[in-house]
């Protein structure tokens, strides 16, 4: 039996040897495609840098300095190969193995060359001199120079503001108060850029310039950047009809590129490890291999029954595999099923495997909502949605989980505490925190609790769980909700708040209402000097004269109503003192506005609850002490914001009364201030973390600080530094016994001014109240000062020397302002505030050796790390950076108290417990550890819960990749999605670079379907992706990745379609082949494309701020500085949606000019990056990914009534609209007169067409706008002609409009052509299927939606009129005479009553004017609700009937000779209309 079987294999061998010129003969016929940016070649080095500034400032200029020192040479002559080894190396020194494999990542997907050429654009646009004359050029404060002898000299004498800068710049730590601001562009690693960059950091160090450094490549490379990270499909065409071109397609003979592939396996063959194996039969193998490709380049129809199974099959086939290859036999079936399939049939399914794959279905399902035709992607437990992240996203969230698991594993975390670390929720917390409102600064207008006004409703708290209608107030004389106005009344904005206040009290809403007057503090300030002083003197003297009565303030309210009734904008004095002299004319204006006034009194309480409030902006609401959202404070949403809050509030109470925590026997208001999210002051630095920084706490060093010198310390990393300087710190705190304490808190300032002194008593005086916090202080002074440091001194003694409660005791009193003023002034001394327990002769001693390197030190920290220039005071908490504090600032003892309260509720009691587990792993000091943890997780961004994904069974149907070292920390991966289904074509190959980038542990759940009734895939599919930069021999970039496609099938008609990101818009620039239509069998050697990034589309919602709506019709440019207006949009009605075409720079939106600009004006928006104090909306394009914005806008003064769309010529109150809005006869009218303007255009269109002397309109030089659109050589052929027959029988200009996506690279290079052979206009525009409109597969759909769903916005907003018209239609008939006929009206529109008399003289009735006006006076009023419903009704229910009657008449049988009549007359019809009808249109007969 062997030997038959030997024999059977040799023969075919032998036959396959015999056939092999043959076989050799058969030709690859690849299809390949690439993408490449619409701008040149960015350096790498360039790019990494901008990686290092996403890891921190203090890193990027780290890794700025060390490129600086070295050899420019380096850079400027090696291939690209060695300046790349040199980059990483350089990088290798403050990332970590796996985070350099990351950043290779990052590079191969050029994620950073956007930002690099934004910058070049920023400079551009600037009108910087030539590279080839200035390497480096300078801009100080608007002076461009290049020289760098005059940069100092030009420092000195600037004088203009600083120029504008963005967030995306990079400015040198300690510079940022600078008066003068230097902008330096240069190239990294250049020469010039070596010698600008150490010049300019002397003059920072001198505190003389802000540096900010751009990017601007020198010499720019003629080569486009090559792009990754897409798909790309070939889709099976449908053949129900003709679309493919029968011209044959001169081939160019264009080399194709990357011929190899990654080896994949041929019908189950691998032939790399054959020909290993059997290397004498290398030839053999070649054809054999050959043989099994070309017999796959045809597909069978498969039979139902065939398909049913088609997922089980493949999902056991991979699972067939060995370990080592079940993913690249995963990524090798989605991405080429349909060749595959019919080998699938054969397959047997195991039962096992098929019962586990439903156990798990059932398992997804019901947990993760998973269920079997979806996917899923897991990466640490958070849940990654595939339709709408894109590899950009993706690799952002990679990057940042290493970071976090990077750090957790160097401190020493391991095993199941990171895992558990890892998943705990550390972000911003979601309690909302107040302030105790019981303040005598608040006026209240009421009290529910005591006012008669309230006295019949119900007092029980127990009314709070009384059954009432949803959204239904409840009635309750108790003080449940209690809001706070606290607003300068002077202010417009002001009085729309205090009117919707005072109809609160007036309808008695179960509202408590209080006012607090925030007004001009200064005690040298009259209320004749200012009108919102004016304005408390007036409604104190109100109250008081009303004192007595329980409404005193609100009548004093009522009295601030009538004077913004009198005031046109804001208050002025004279408004308010001619309003009160109409009042009380009896009363002296100066016993009352003058100083020493009786009456000007709250100023100060007003300001000190302002203060502890942490309001920064007026106005402010308050409900039960917690702030109201800010965007909300207008008058349009102000009362439905109020009521949510309400409605909130009142669930929260409820549940306190049902757990017997809120009685009858509590006060109310004390309940509510005695809840734990009340605190004494509030401070919106510590509640949010939009102005935090975060310190790298991972870092490590055997160093200390007493063995450092200043330089030795500058040298090291910024991790290091960190490191050095939190082992030298000896915490204050307020027992000298061990305690962990999880609040760390660094205060940076300089000890010797008055506002460092003042911030670090704070922090002293506060450790008495908490032992759960422990100090340091960290010295920021100016190295270059000379000042005695006499504060300095003393605090970093006692701190380092003395036992920690002694040196709070002793701090606690030198640090009092009025001790500190007699210490200074030489009248106290150190020995005349000795306490117990401090050996003052010690004390004094160690005083007078302390070196001067620890100032130097410390300062160079702050400047290097914290970025912060000299004297600049922070708060540091466990890592976190709470911004710089501005000179007028207070950081009081209840601000800290606020910090340990939120620092702990939001992870430092959730930590602890994890470290503090007996498997914990952790050794050291625990405080040390929890300050370290807390600072790794607090920078990780989570916005989505994690959860721990668990099935039923791994054993049969799961793929199983183990981290490649398993004593590093990994990622658990999960993947979950049928095999033969478009998540896996996409999926597939992410995981195949993943596995190679990173440390994983991956697992991908086969979700098979258990059956189809068609075929799953039809598709072939190829993703772009590499896991590093590829290098040729010679040590250049190769030419960059792309897509391959062989092995297909050569008879099938196969659709070429990108699958880019969302905000991407493509075009294919070249391709000899129709894309649309390819056959392999009419081609020589392969199909090639070459597409183009055409532009970053800036997408974005815009809505009113009155009413919420979009402002549908409203129109947004976007431009730059030297060209306002470089594209145009319009404002869609669903979701306000608009696109703007962009690429990256610096751009402005704006309202165009015209009826948007003149009505209305931007309000607000999100999403932008506006420098402070522009009035422009800049946005930065820096960025492959999505960028989306915000956009309020508001009506402006005087034109509230105006509508974008509406026409100004017809007024509301016009007779049209008085008659035309009558019920019954309005719409009939309506409609009459709209046939009647039909017949008049087309009248009018018919008789220019035939008495005109040219044949046209009288304005002959008016411009025909044609649209139409085609896809697919052969329908441009049938566009062609199209619009030669336009030409031939159209006698004025004609512009042709062609929608650009879809049109070939061929056609776009023929237009000029015809443009100049036949006299016309074109024009290309450009749309993105908005993503959140369903998106559509095939082709041939998404171009029938284009010519309906995006008419409005596609065209320039001037293009008045313009006509569509399919590419297969042969115009016969001058087609201005559809441009001519009036859609919209006449031109000069009779009067209404004429109109109306000739109607109905039209009719047959005899009309006359005063009949009609009779008519219209009847008919004015308005009908009520009731008589509105009534009359629907009886409208429908004539409707009904007047159907039923229609159906019944139908239902008797047409007689033959009738319908045959009919299509006589209907022929007759026809052909007049064909001779006659102005608009002549025959479709070409194929």
């Amino acid at each position: 039996m062997r030997e038959r079987i030997l024999q059977v294999l040799w023969a075919t061998l032998t036959l396959l040897i015999l056939m092999r010129r043959v076989i050799g003969q058969a030709k690859v016929k690849p299809v390949t495609t690439h993408l490449s940016a619409k701008w040149t070649h960015t350096p790498l080095l360039l790019e990494t840098a901008e990686y290092m500034r996403e890891e921190s400032p203090a890193t990027f200029w780290s890794f700025v300095d060390i490129i600086a020192e070295k050899d420019p040479q380096l850079f400027t002559n090696r291939n690209e190969k060695e300046i790349y080894d040199e980059t990483l190396a350089a990088a290798g020194q403050f990332l970590s193995a796996s985070q350099i494999h990351v950043l290779k990542l990052s590079l191969s997907l050029r994620a950073y060359s956007p930002k690099i050429e934004m910058f070049h654009q920023i400079g551009h646009d600037r009108d910087l001199p030539s590279t080839e004359n200035c390497g480096a050029t300078v801009d100080i404060n608007g002076e461009l120079t290049c020289d760098i002898e005059k940069v100092e000299e030009l420092v000195e004498k600037a004088t203009s503001s600083k120029p504008v800068t963005y967030e995306v710049d990079h400015h040198f730590p300690g510079g940022e108060t600078a008066k003068v601001g230097v902008v330096l562009y240069a190239e990294l690693g250049s020469a010039e850029f070596q010698k600008f960059h150490a010049a300019l950091k002397d003059l920072v160090s001198a505190g003389k310039i802000d540096y900010i450094f751009r990017h601007r490549v020198k010499k720019r490379s003629p080569k486009k950047v090559r792009l990754s990270g897409y798909g790309v499909e070939l889709a099976i065409k449908s053949t129900e009809y003709k679309a493919q071109d029968d011209t044959k397609v001169q081939e160019d003979g264009e080399r194709q590129e990357e011929e190899d592939e990654q080896e994949m396996e041929v019908e189950g063959f691998l032939f790399t490890k054959l020909q290993s194996l059997h290397s004498d039969k290398e030839e053999e193998l070649t054809q054999f291999r050959k043989h099994l490709e070309e017999s796959r380049h045809e597909m069978a129809p498969m039979k139902v029954w065939q398909l049913q199974h088609l997922s089980m099959q493949a999902a056991q086939r991979i699972m067939s595999a060995p370990e080592d290859q079940r993913l690249s036999l995963f990524v090798h079936i989605a991405q080429n099923f349909p060749m595959l399939a019919r080998s699938l049939v054969r397959i047997k399914v195991d039962e096992k495997m098929k019962k586990e794959i439903l156990k798990n279905q059932n398992q997804l399902s019901s947990q993760m909502e998973v269920n079997p035709s979806n996917a899923a992607l897991y990466i640490n437990g958070m849940h990654l949605d595939m339709d709408f992240t894109n590899i950009f996203t993706l690799l952002d969230h990679i990057r940042t989980e290493e970071r976090v698991m990077g750090g957790l594993h160097k401190l020493g975390v391991r095993g199941e505490s990171l895992s558990t670390l890892l998943h705990l929720d550390v972000t911003e917390s979601t309690q909302e925190y107040g302030i105790d409102i019981r303040d005598s600064a608040i006026m209240w207008m009421n009290n529910i609790e005591t006012d008669k006004a309230y006295r019949k409703w119900p007092s029980s708290t127990g009314e709070l769980l009384r059954p009432t209608y949803p959204g239904m107030l409840r009635s309750i004389k108790k003080n449940f909700h209690n809001l706070v106005i606290v607003a300068d009344p002077s202010k417009s904005t002001t009085a729309d708040l205090i009117r919707l206040i005072e109809s609160f009290v007036t309808h008695s809403a179960p509202v408590r209402l209080g006012l607090v007057m925030a007004v001009n503090s200064d005690e040298s300030v009259r209320g004749y000097d200012d009108a919102g002083l004016a304005m408390l003197c007036a409604f104190n003297y109100v109250a008081e004269n009303m004192s007595g009565r329980e409404d005193a303030n609100y009548r004093a309210l009522q009295f601030l109503l009538d004077i913004y009734s009198n005031a046109q904008e804001d208050v002025t004095v004279a408004d308010v003192t001619s309003v009160f002299k109409s009042k009380y004319p009896s009363i002296d204006l100066d016993d009352v506005f003058d100083e020493d006034s009786d009456y000007d009194v709250g100023r100060m309480l007003a300001q000190d609850f302002v203060e502890k409030a942490g309001i920064s902006n007026l106005p402010q609401a308050l409900m039960n002490g917690i702030p109201l959202p800010e965007k909300h404070l207008n008058v349009d949403e102000f009362e439905e914001v109020v009521l949510m809050e309400v409605m909130r509030t009142t669930q929260s109470l409820q549940r306190a009364v049902y757990k017997g925590e809120l009685s009858d026997k509590h006060d109310v208001v004390d309940w509510l201030m005695a809840l734990p999210n009340i605190m004494p002051r509030l401070n919106e630095r510590i509640l949010s973390t939009k102005s935090s920084t975060f310190i790298d706490l991972t870092g490590t060093s055997d160093k200390t600080l007493a063995s450092m010198s200043v330089e030795a310390f500058s040298a090291l990393k910024a991790p290091v530094m960190t490191a050095i300087l939190a082992d030298s710190c000896h915490y204050i705190t307020t027992k000298s016994e061990p305690a962990v304490r999880p609040v760390t808190v660094w205060v940076v300032g300089d000890f010797d001014t008055e506002e460092g002194r003042a911030l670090l008593l704070e922090a002293v005086k506060y450790l008495r109240e908490s032992n759960s916090v422990r100090l340091c202080a960290i010295h920021n002074k100016d190295a270059a000062g000379d000042s005695l440091k006499i504060f300095s001194r003393a605090v970093e003694v006692a701190q380092a020397t003395l036992s920690p409660a002694v040196a709070r005791q002793f701090l606690a009193k030198i640090l009092m302002k009025e001790n500190a003023r007699k210490i200074l002034d030489g009248s106290k001394k150190w020995t005349d505030y000795e306490i117990p327990g401090l050996d003052m002769e010690a004390f004094q001693s160690r005083l007078a050796s302390l070196k001067e390197t620890v100032f130097g030190i410390h300062s160079l920290y702050c400047r290097k790390v914290l970025s912060l220039a000299p004297e600049i005071r922070t708060v540091i908490a466990n890592g976190r950076m709470l911004g710089i504090l501005k000179s007028d600032e207070k950081f009081v003892q209840e601000d800290f108290g606020l910090l340990e309260k939120y620092v702990q509720s939001t992870f430092g009691e959730k930590i602890l417990e994890v470290l503090d587990r007996e498997d914990s792993t952790i050794t050291g000091d625990i405080s040390d550890m929890l300050m370290k943890v807390t600072g790794v997780l607090q920078t990780k961004p989570q916005s989505k819960s994690r959860t721990s994904v668990t099935l039923r069974s791994e054993q049969y149907s799961v793929i199983k990749i183990p981290p490649k070292d398993p004593d590093m920390p990994a990622f658990d991966i999960m993947v979950v999605c049928d095999p033969v289904s478009t998540a896996a074509q996409k999926i597939g190959p992410i995981l195949l670079v993943i596995q190679e980038v990173v440390n994983a542990n991956i697992r991908v759940v086969l979700n098979a379907i258990e059956k189809h009734s068609e075929m799953p895939l039809t598709s072939f599919y190829r993703y772009v992706l590499e896991p590093e930069p590829q290098f040729s021999d010679a040590g250049e970039l190769t030419a960059g990745p792309h897509a391959r496609f062989t092995g297909l099938p050569e008879s099938a008609i196969l659709t070429l379609n990108y699958h880019a990101p969302e905000n991407w818009l493509v075009e294919v620039i070249h391709s000899i082949y129709d894309l649309d239509n390819i056959k392999l069998e009419s081609v020589e050697a392969g199909v090639h494309s070459e597409f183009e990034l055409e532009h970053l589309l800036l997408e974005g919602h815009c809505f009113e701020q009155s009413s919420g709506n979009p402002p549908r019709g409203l129109q947004f440019t976007l431009g730059n500085r030297q060209q306002p207006v470089m594209y145009d949009t319009i404002v869609m009605a669903n979701l306000g949606y608009f696109q703007l075409k962009a690429n990256p720079g610096a751009w402005l939106l704006k309202l165009r000019q015209g009826r948007s600009s003149e009505i209305y004006s931007i309000a607000s928006h999100e999403g932008t990056d506006t420098p402070s104090g522009s009035e422009d909306v800049q946005i930065i394009m820096s960025s492959f990914k999505s960028h989306v914005v915000k956009v309020r806008v508001a009506k402006k003064p005087g034109k509230q009534n105006m509508q974008l769309l509406s026409d100004d010529n017809e007024e509301s109150g016009s007779l049209w609209n008085s008659i035309t809005s009558m019920p019954v006869v309005g719409p009939i009218i309506d409609e009459w007169r709209d046939l009647f303007k039909e017949c008049y255009s087309l009248a009018m269109a018919h008789w220019r067409s035939t008495f005109s002397s040219s044949g046209v309109t009288e304005d002959e030089d008016e411009t025909v706008n044609i649209f139409s659109v085609a896809s697919g050589h052969l329908y441009e052929r049938f566009l062609r002609i199209m619009m030669v027959s336009v030409l031939r029988h159209t006698n004025t200009p004609v512009k042709f409009w062609f929608l650009k996506n879809f049109l070939s690279p061929s056609f776009k290079d023929v237009l000029p052509l015809l443009a100049k052979e036949y006299g016309f206009e074109y024009e290309l525009v450009q749309y993105k299927w908005p993503r959140w409109l369903h998106q559509q597969t095939e082709k041939q759909r998404i171009i029938w939606g284009y010519k309906i769903l995006f008419l409005d916005v596609l065209f320039p907003l001037d293009i008045k009129k313009i006509i569509f018209v399919d590419a297969d239609q042969h115009i016969r008939n001058c087609g201005l005479t559809v441009a001519a006929r009036d859609f919209g009206g006449f031109d000069k529109e009779p009067e209404p009553l004429e109109d109306f008399v000739f109607l109905g003289k039209t009719l047959g009735l005899e009309v006359t004017k005063d009949d009609v006006e009779e008519l219209v006076e009847k008919n004015r009023t308005e009908l009520i609700t009731e008589e509105h419903v009534d009359l629907q009704k009886e409208q429908q229910q004539i409707a009904e009937e007047e159907l039923s009657s229609e159906e019944e008449e139908g239902r008797d049988d047409v007689p033959i000779a009738l319908v045959k009549e009919m299509c006589a007359e209907w022929c007759e019809v026809q052909e007049f209309a064909e001779k006659y009808h102005p608009d002549k249109a025959v479709a070409i007969c194929l």
